[in-house]
């Protein structure tokens, strides 16, 4: 069963609103499970504004995380590693988002494909 981790892009869409956005991850969830990385949530908790605690807290809450365990962050630095070969530049953050999605064989969903497509992360790009 296809199992889809939320990107932060994503999570702010849905929390600001944006119409496509809600209604593509409401799909999804209809049948699939949907989840974030403790990275997007730390991102996004990040940028919560005086007022937007309640709505992004319970969003979160609603979702979960999954946690960087030891396996995630050496798969993220073996990337890391890899795209510096290629000399293009992989973020800590975006590595282990991947990490996590090629571990545990999650569909990606983003805006951003042009942080994953090289890296083998299945997507679904809103």
């Amino acid at each position: 069963m296809p199992k889809f981790l939320l990107d932060s892009d994503i999570i702010i869409w849905c929390l600001r609103g944006r119409k496509d956005i809600v209604a593509a991850i409401e799909e999804i969830q209809k049948t699939w499970t949907v989840q974030c990385s403790v990275i997007s949530l730390t991102e996004v908790l990040l940028g919560v504004k005086k007022g937007e605690e309640g709505i992004t807290n319970d969003f979160l809450d609603a979702i979960g995380a999954y946690p960087v365990d030891r396996e995630v962050a050496c798969w993220a630095c073996d990337l890391i590693k890899n795209n510096k070969k290629s000399n293009a530049i992989l973020e800590i953050p975006d590595a282990i988002i991947a990490a996590t999605c090629l571990i545990n064989d999650l569909i990606l969903v983003t805006c951003n494909k042009k942080h994953y497509q090289a890296l083998g992360v299945k997507m679904q790009v809103l």
